[in-house]
């Protein structure tokens, strides 16, 4: 159930921020784990109701939505190194 409510997370900060990626399934998981584990989540009971309250809250939103964008920023910068070499 945490996914699902990660995944509309992910979903509106790319919508709001007008970002337009293709995330395959395995870096989805990799960045909802960094997140998870930023934010002090993973291995906790209620996951998803932590995840879902955290959203709520205006200044966590915030910091969860630059995190994400964040972490996109490096994806790219990775694949346009990885590209070059």
């Amino acid at each position: 159930m945490s996914k699902l409510i990660f995944t509309l997370i992910l979903n509106d900060v790319l919508s709001r921020n007008m970002i337009k990626v293709n995330l395959s399934e395995n870096e989805k998981d990799r960045l909802y784990m960094e997140l998870l584990n930023y934010f002090g989540l993973a291995g906790g009971l209620n996951v998803c109701e932590a995840l879902e309250n955290a959203w709520q809250d205006p200044y966590n939103r915030s910091r969860i939505e630059d995190f994400i964008i964040a972490w996109l920023k490096r994806r790219v910068r990775k694949s346009i190194i990885s590209g070059v070499v």
